[in-house]
């Protein structure tokens, strides 16, 4: 369970992350569209797990792959933004956030269920 303070913080990151994200969208997704879903942050707040929801689906192979490559890149933007608010810039890892692929799922297995109508 995460702590006020983690909580806090990982709100703040989500919000810079995606002011970063919107200034140049097509460097970071390239055709794609993603969308930040949450933010984790670790204990000691050196790591945060940034979930990630990348449309279309087929692309988010390559899209996670590109930013693992400029990962660098993208936490020294989030380091001139928050440098003076915080002791340590986080380590930023990237993880796939599926929740809408398995609703969607979800969904087309109840449509498709043959349910008869009850009988009186």
């Amino acid at each position: 369970m995460e702590s006020k303070r983690q909580v806090k913080y990982g709100k703040q990151l989500q919000k810079d992350l995606a002011e970063i994200f919107q200034k140049d969208p097509s460097h970071y997704f390239k055709s794609s569209l993603g969308t930040i879903t949450g933010v984790s942050v670790s204990p000691d707040l050196s790591l945060a797990r940034v979930h990630l929801s990348i449309f279309p689906i087929n692309t988010a192979e390559e899209i996670f792959e590109h930013l693992d490559s400029i990962k660098s890149e993208i936490r020294l933007k989030l380091g001139k933004k928050i440098g003076k608010q915080v002791r340590i810039v986080p380590e930023i890892a990237f993880f796939h956030d599926d929740t809408e692929e398995k609703a969607s799922k979800i969904d087309n297995l109840i449509n498709k269920l043959n349910i008869p109508p009850e009988e009186e």
